[in-house]
Protein backbone atom coordinates (compact mmCIF):
# COMPACT_ATOMS: atom_id res chain seq x y z
CA UNK A 1 0.00 0.00 0.00
CA UNK A 2 1.25 3.40 -1.01
CA UNK A 3 2.05 5.94 1.81
CA UNK A 4 1.38 9.53 2.26
CA UNK A 5 5.35 9.89 2.29
CA UNK A 6 5.77 8.01 -0.92
CA UNK A 7 2.63 10.03 -2.40
CA UNK A 8 4.60 13.65 -1.73
CA UNK A 9 7.74 12.39 -2.78
CA UNK A 10 6.45 10.93 -6.57
CA UNK A 11 4.92 14.37 -6.17
CA UNK A 12 7.43 16.69 -5.64
CA UNK A 13 9.04 14.24 -8.28
CA UNK A 14 7.41 14.66 -11.19
CA UNK A 15 6.77 18.29 -10.76
CA UNK A 16 10.40 18.30 -10.69
CA UNK A 17 10.74 16.89 -13.67
CA UNK A 18 7.81 18.68 -15.44
CA UNK A 19 9.90 21.97 -14.56
CA UNK A 20 12.99 20.18 -15.73
CA UNK A 21 12.87 17.23 -17.21
CA UNK A 22 16.43 16.22 -17.55
CA UNK A 23 17.12 17.26 -13.64
CA UNK A 24 19.52 14.40 -12.01
CA UNK A 25 17.23 12.26 -9.25
CA UNK A 26 20.08 13.24 -7.13
CA UNK A 27 19.52 17.07 -7.20
CA UNK A 28 15.60 16.43 -6.43
CA UNK A 29 16.70 13.99 -3.83
CA UNK A 30 18.67 16.75 -2.34
CA UNK A 31 15.88 18.97 -2.71
CA UNK A 32 13.96 16.89 -0.68
CA UNK A 33 16.67 16.22 1.79
CA UNK A 34 16.10 12.07 1.61
CA UNK A 35 18.84 9.72 -0.15
CA UNK A 36 18.31 8.99 -4.33
CA UNK A 37 17.80 5.28 -3.11
CA UNK A 38 14.84 6.71 -1.13
CA UNK A 39 13.58 8.62 -4.25
CA UNK A 40 13.73 5.81 -6.66
CA UNK A 41 12.03 3.23 -4.08
CA UNK A 42 9.17 5.81 -3.54
CA UNK A 43 8.44 4.94 -7.67
CA UNK A 44 8.56 1.37 -6.87
CA UNK A 45 5.48 -0.28 -9.18
CA UNK A 46 5.17 2.81 -11.39
CA UNK A 47 8.52 3.11 -12.85
CA UNK A 48 10.86 1.17 -10.80
CA UNK A 49 11.34 -2.44 -9.54
CA UNK A 50 13.52 -4.27 -7.58
CA UNK A 51 15.80 -6.84 -8.92
CA UNK A 52 15.76 -9.95 -6.52
CA UNK A 53 18.87 -11.08 -7.32
CA UNK A 54 22.22 -11.13 -5.81
CA UNK A 55 25.26 -8.89 -6.57
CA UNK A 56 27.38 -11.33 -8.17
CA UNK A 57 24.14 -12.20 -10.32
CA UNK A 58 23.36 -8.66 -10.99
CA UNK A 59 26.96 -7.99 -12.06
CA UNK A 60 26.48 -11.18 -14.48
CA UNK A 61 23.64 -9.15 -16.50
CA UNK A 62 25.77 -6.44 -17.29
CA UNK A 63 28.29 -7.62 -20.24
CA UNK A 64 24.66 -8.69 -22.11
CA UNK A 65 23.05 -5.53 -21.72
CA UNK A 66 24.76 -3.95 -24.99
CA UNK A 67 26.01 -0.53 -25.65
CA UNK A 68 25.62 1.90 -22.32
CA UNK A 69 26.43 4.81 -20.59
CA UNK A 70 28.49 3.43 -17.58
CA UNK A 71 28.10 6.18 -14.26
CA UNK A 72 29.78 6.14 -11.24
CA UNK A 73 30.77 8.76 -8.51
CA UNK A 74 32.46 10.31 -5.95
CA UNK A 75 31.00 12.93 -3.45
CA UNK A 76 32.38 15.40 -5.99
CA UNK A 77 33.19 13.61 -9.41
CA UNK A 78 31.28 11.86 -11.45
CA UNK A 79 32.84 9.93 -14.26
CA UNK A 80 30.47 8.97 -17.40
CA UNK A 81 31.44 6.28 -20.44
CA UNK A 82 29.74 4.67 -23.28
CA UNK A 83 30.71 1.26 -24.76
CA UNK A 84 30.37 -2.83 -24.01
CA UNK A 85 30.94 -3.98 -20.75
CA UNK A 86 33.80 -6.59 -20.73
CA UNK A 87 33.12 -10.20 -19.45
CA UNK A 88 33.18 -10.69 -15.88
CA UNK A 89 35.47 -12.29 -13.78
CA UNK A 90 36.43 -12.45 -9.73
CA UNK A 91 34.93 -14.11 -7.14
CA UNK A 92 31.98 -14.01 -4.12
CA UNK A 93 32.86 -10.39 -3.10
CA UNK A 94 34.63 -8.52 -5.66
CA UNK A 95 33.63 -9.06 -9.68
CA UNK A 96 36.38 -7.29 -12.35
CA UNK A 97 35.25 -5.70 -15.81
CA UNK A 98 38.38 -5.56 -17.42
CA UNK A 99 38.92 -3.50 -20.23
CA UNK A 100 41.31 -0.53 -19.94
CA UNK A 101 40.55 2.08 -22.55
CA UNK A 102 36.69 1.43 -22.21
CA UNK A 103 34.72 0.03 -19.58
CA UNK A 104 37.09 -0.91 -16.45
CA UNK A 105 35.32 -1.44 -13.17
CA UNK A 106 36.02 -3.10 -9.72
CA UNK A 107 32.77 -3.87 -8.28
CA UNK A 108 32.73 -4.25 -4.13
CA UNK A 109 29.69 -6.54 -4.06
CA UNK A 110 29.50 -6.31 0.05
CA UNK A 111 28.13 -2.45 -0.26
CA UNK A 112 25.87 -4.00 -3.12
CA UNK A 113 22.10 -3.05 -0.79
CA UNK A 114 19.77 -2.74 -3.49
CA UNK A 115 19.54 -2.94 -7.30
CA UNK A 116 16.35 -1.71 -9.81
CA UNK A 117 15.72 -1.45 -13.00
CA UNK A 118 14.08 2.46 -13.94
CA UNK A 119 12.26 3.82 -16.18
CA UNK A 120 12.07 7.82 -17.15
CA UNK A 121 10.77 9.38 -19.46
CA UNK A 122 12.85 11.17 -21.48
CA UNK A 123 11.26 14.32 -23.64
CA UNK A 124 11.10 14.97 -26.98
CA UNK A 125 14.43 17.00 -28.92
CA UNK A 126 14.83 17.93 -32.52
CA UNK A 127 16.46 15.17 -33.54
CA UNK A 128 14.09 12.36 -31.75
CA UNK A 129 10.45 11.75 -30.58
CA UNK A 130 9.76 11.08 -26.79
CA UNK A 131 10.78 8.01 -25.38
CA UNK A 132 11.76 5.88 -22.39
CA UNK A 133 15.33 5.80 -20.99
CA UNK A 134 15.54 1.95 -19.07
CA UNK A 135 18.70 2.22 -15.93
CA UNK A 136 19.80 -0.51 -14.04
CA UNK A 137 20.98 1.23 -10.87
CA UNK A 138 22.87 0.11 -7.55
CA UNK A 139 22.83 1.86 -4.33
CA UNK A 140 24.42 0.90 -0.91
CA UNK A 141 22.17 0.72 2.52
CA UNK A 142 22.37 4.13 2.64
CA UNK A 143 20.80 4.97 -0.33
CA UNK A 144 23.70 6.38 -1.98
CA UNK A 145 24.16 5.29 -5.91
CA UNK A 146 26.86 2.15 -6.57
CA UNK A 147 26.98 2.53 -9.55
CA UNK A 148 24.43 3.53 -13.15
CA UNK A 149 23.78 1.77 -16.32
CA UNK A 150 22.05 3.47 -18.92
CA UNK A 151 20.97 1.50 -21.47
CA UNK A 152 21.78 3.27 -25.38
CA UNK A 153 20.60 0.93 -27.64
CA UNK A 154 17.24 1.09 -29.69
CA UNK A 155 15.56 -1.55 -29.78
CA UNK A 156 16.69 -2.52 -26.33
CA UNK A 157 18.58 -6.24 -26.00
CA UNK A 158 16.83 -8.95 -24.59
CA UNK A 159 18.24 -9.34 -21.23
CA UNK A 160 16.81 -5.65 -20.41
CA UNK A 161 13.36 -7.72 -20.91
CA UNK A 162 14.77 -10.36 -18.89
CA UNK A 163 15.40 -8.25 -15.98
CA UNK A 164 12.16 -6.05 -16.43
CA UNK A 165 10.44 -9.45 -16.48
CA UNK A 166 11.98 -10.21 -13.03
CA UNK A 167 11.34 -6.85 -10.90
CA UNK A 168 9.34 -7.04 -7.94
CA UNK A 169 7.60 -4.29 -5.67
CA UNK A 170 10.10 -5.35 -2.77
CA UNK A 171 10.50 -2.49 -0.91
CA UNK A 172 14.16 -1.92 0.66
CA UNK A 173 15.07 -0.95 3.64
CA UNK A 174 17.83 2.14 4.10
CA UNK A 175 19.63 3.67 7.26
CA UNK A 176 20.81 7.05 7.31
CA UNK A 177 24.64 7.55 7.18
CA UNK A 178 26.84 8.88 9.75
CA UNK A 179 29.58 11.78 9.13
CA UNK A 180 32.77 10.52 9.13
CA UNK A 181 34.05 11.64 12.79
CA UNK A 182 37.40 13.37 12.90
CA UNK A 183 40.11 11.75 14.81
CA UNK A 184 43.59 12.58 16.53
CA UNK A 185 46.32 11.28 14.30
CA UNK A 186 46.97 7.84 15.15
CA UNK A 187 50.26 6.61 15.49
CA UNK A 188 51.35 4.01 13.38
CA UNK A 189 55.42 3.68 13.78
CA UNK A 190 56.05 0.89 11.39
CA UNK A 191 53.76 2.48 8.51
CA UNK A 192 56.83 4.18 6.80
CA UNK A 193 58.97 0.55 6.96
CA UNK A 194 56.06 -1.45 5.67
CA UNK A 195 55.08 1.45 2.87
CA UNK A 196 58.39 1.09 1.50
CA UNK A 197 58.36 -2.56 1.61
CA UNK A 198 55.55 -2.56 -0.63
CA UNK A 199 56.20 -4.28 -4.35
CA UNK A 200 52.71 -4.02 -5.85
CA UNK A 201 50.35 -1.33 -5.45
CA UNK A 202 47.37 -3.42 -4.47
CA UNK A 203 49.55 -4.31 -0.93
CA UNK A 204 48.79 -0.77 0.12
CA UNK A 205 44.69 -1.76 1.24
CA UNK A 206 46.07 -4.10 3.24
CA UNK A 207 48.61 -1.92 4.42
CA UNK A 208 45.61 0.70 5.74
CA UNK A 209 43.97 -2.28 7.06
CA UNK A 210 47.02 -3.35 9.34
CA UNK A 211 47.24 -0.10 10.51
CA UNK A 212 43.67 1.04 11.24
CA UNK A 213 44.05 4.22 8.51
CA UNK A 214 41.93 6.01 6.71
CA UNK A 215 43.70 6.41 3.21
CA UNK A 216 44.08 10.18 3.88
CA UNK A 217 46.03 9.49 7.16
CA UNK A 218 48.19 7.49 5.68
CA UNK A 219 49.09 10.36 3.61
CA UNK A 220 49.23 12.71 6.66
CA UNK A 221 51.30 10.33 8.18
CA UNK A 222 53.53 9.92 5.55
CA UNK A 223 53.87 13.70 4.16
CA UNK A 224 57.56 14.04 3.23
CA UNK A 225 58.62 10.65 2.86
CA UNK A 226 56.14 9.22 0.35
CA UNK A 227 53.53 12.06 0.07
CA UNK A 228 53.87 15.64 0.08
CA UNK A 229 50.41 18.28 -0.07
CA UNK A 230 49.99 20.24 -2.89
CA UNK A 231 47.59 23.43 -3.00
CA UNK A 232 44.28 22.50 -4.56
CA UNK A 233 44.22 24.39 -8.13
CA UNK A 234 47.24 21.42 -8.91
CA UNK A 235 44.87 19.14 -9.84
CA UNK A 236 43.27 21.13 -12.57
CA UNK A 237 46.71 22.14 -13.32
CA UNK A 238 47.96 18.53 -13.79
CA UNK A 239 44.59 17.85 -15.58
CA UNK A 240 45.55 20.69 -18.35
CA UNK A 241 49.45 19.98 -18.77
CA UNK A 242 48.39 16.20 -19.05
CA UNK A 243 46.01 17.45 -22.03
CA UNK A 244 48.33 19.40 -23.63
CA UNK A 245 51.14 17.05 -23.79
CA UNK A 246 48.76 14.05 -25.15
CA UNK A 247 49.91 12.54 -21.71
CA UNK A 248 47.59 9.22 -21.29
CA UNK A 249 46.33 9.21 -17.18
CA UNK A 250 44.32 6.82 -15.67
CA UNK A 251 41.12 8.38 -13.53
CA UNK A 252 39.96 6.62 -10.71
CA UNK A 253 36.31 7.77 -9.72
CA UNK A 254 35.01 5.60 -6.56
CA UNK A 255 31.37 5.00 -5.12
CA UNK A 256 31.19 3.10 -2.02
CA UNK A 257 31.02 -0.17 -4.46
CA UNK A 258 32.29 0.07 -7.36
CA UNK A 259 35.82 1.94 -8.91
CA UNK A 260 35.14 3.56 -12.29
CA UNK A 261 38.57 3.86 -14.57
CA UNK A 262 38.91 6.17 -17.80
CA UNK A 263 42.12 5.43 -19.07
CA UNK A 264 43.38 7.76 -21.87
CA UNK A 265 44.62 10.97 -23.08
CA UNK A 266 42.08 13.98 -22.01
CA UNK A 267 40.62 17.09 -23.79
CA UNK A 268 41.06 20.33 -22.51
CA UNK A 269 39.46 21.18 -19.02
CA UNK A 270 35.96 22.98 -19.47
CA UNK A 271 34.40 25.27 -16.87
CA UNK A 272 30.76 25.29 -16.40
CA UNK A 273 28.09 25.70 -13.79
CA UNK A 274 31.20 25.98 -11.38
CA UNK A 275 32.39 22.50 -12.46
CA UNK A 276 35.29 21.65 -13.93
CA UNK A 277 34.67 18.95 -16.87
CA UNK A 278 36.43 16.78 -19.47
CA UNK A 279 33.96 16.50 -22.48
CA UNK A 280 35.31 13.10 -24.22
CA UNK A 281 34.22 11.40 -27.51
CA UNK A 282 33.45 8.23 -25.46
CA UNK A 283 33.69 9.76 -21.88
CA UNK A 284 32.79 13.08 -19.57
CA UNK A 285 34.23 13.82 -16.05
CA UNK A 286 32.18 16.52 -14.39
CA UNK A 287 34.58 17.60 -10.97
CA UNK A 288 33.10 20.26 -8.25
CA UNK A 289 36.68 20.90 -7.59
CA UNK A 290 36.23 24.09 -5.52
CA UNK A 291 34.72 21.83 -2.77
CA UNK A 292 37.70 19.87 -2.18
CA UNK A 293 39.31 20.32 0.47
CA UNK A 294 43.15 18.38 0.40
CA UNK A 295 45.04 17.42 -2.86
CA UNK A 296 48.06 14.92 -2.31
CA UNK A 297 50.64 13.43 -4.13
CA UNK A 298 51.83 9.92 -3.17
CA UNK A 299 54.38 7.78 -4.18
CA UNK A 300 54.37 4.03 -3.92
CA UNK A 301 57.09 1.65 -4.45
CA UNK A 302 56.91 -1.27 -6.52
CA UNK A 303 58.95 -3.84 -8.51
CA UNK A 304 59.13 -1.23 -11.22
CA UNK A 305 60.42 1.36 -9.76
CA UNK A 306 57.91 2.77 -8.05
CA UNK A 307 54.54 4.68 -8.94
CA UNK A 308 52.87 7.85 -8.34
CA UNK A 309 49.54 9.68 -7.88
CA UNK A 310 47.95 12.72 -7.60
CA UNK A 311 44.57 12.04 -4.69
CA UNK A 312 41.94 14.60 -4.33
CA UNK A 313 40.15 14.49 -0.87
CA UNK A 314 36.78 16.51 0.28
CA UNK A 315 36.58 17.89 3.49
CA UNK A 316 35.29 14.62 5.17
CA UNK A 317 38.36 12.95 3.85
CA UNK A 318 36.54 10.85 1.64
CA UNK A 319 38.80 10.11 -2.13
CA UNK A 320 37.02 12.33 -4.56
CA UNK A 321 39.73 11.49 -7.82
CA UNK A 322 42.77 9.77 -8.18
CA UNK A 323 45.23 10.20 -11.12
CA UNK A 324 48.25 7.87 -12.36
CA UNK A 325 50.02 8.02 -15.55
CA UNK A 326 48.93 5.03 -18.02
CA UNK A 327 51.14 1.86 -17.13
CA UNK A 328 51.03 -1.68 -18.36
CA UNK A 329 51.69 -4.04 -15.51
CA UNK A 330 55.54 -4.76 -15.76
CA UNK A 331 56.65 -1.56 -17.38
CA UNK A 332 58.31 1.68 -15.31
CA UNK A 333 56.49 4.54 -14.83
CA UNK A 334 56.05 6.77 -17.84
CA UNK A 335 59.14 9.37 -17.70
CA UNK A 336 56.43 12.43 -19.26
CA UNK A 337 54.29 11.75 -15.85
CA UNK A 338 57.14 11.89 -13.41
CA UNK A 339 58.41 15.39 -15.75
CA UNK A 340 54.73 16.99 -15.05
CA UNK A 341 55.20 16.04 -11.26
CA UNK A 342 58.53 17.34 -11.14
CA UNK A 343 57.64 20.61 -12.87
CA UNK A 344 54.80 20.93 -10.57
CA UNK A 345 57.06 20.19 -7.32
CA UNK A 346 59.24 23.20 -9.03
CA UNK A 347 56.11 25.59 -9.35
CA UNK A 348 55.16 25.17 -5.96
CA UNK A 349 58.76 25.64 -4.44
CA UNK A 350 58.83 28.71 -6.12
CA UNK A 351 55.42 29.77 -5.09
Amino acid sequence: MITSQQIAIIEAFDAARAAQPRLPAIEIAERLSISEGELQAARLGRDVWTLPLSPSDIAAYLPQLGRVKALTRSRLAVLEQTGDYPELSGGPQTGLLLDPGGLDLRLLYTSWHWACLIRDSMPATSTQEAQWRWSLQIFNQHGCAVHKCFALENPLPRPWGALAALGTRDTPAFTQSMPRLKRPLPEAPTLASEWGAMRDVHQFFALLQRHHLERIEANQLMEGRYTQTLPVNALETVLQHASLRALPLMLFVASPGCVQIHTGTLPTPQRAHGWLNLFGEQFTLHLDDTAIDQVWQVSKPNRDGGVTSIEAFDAEGSLVLQLYAERQEGRVERREWRQLLDELGSQEAVA
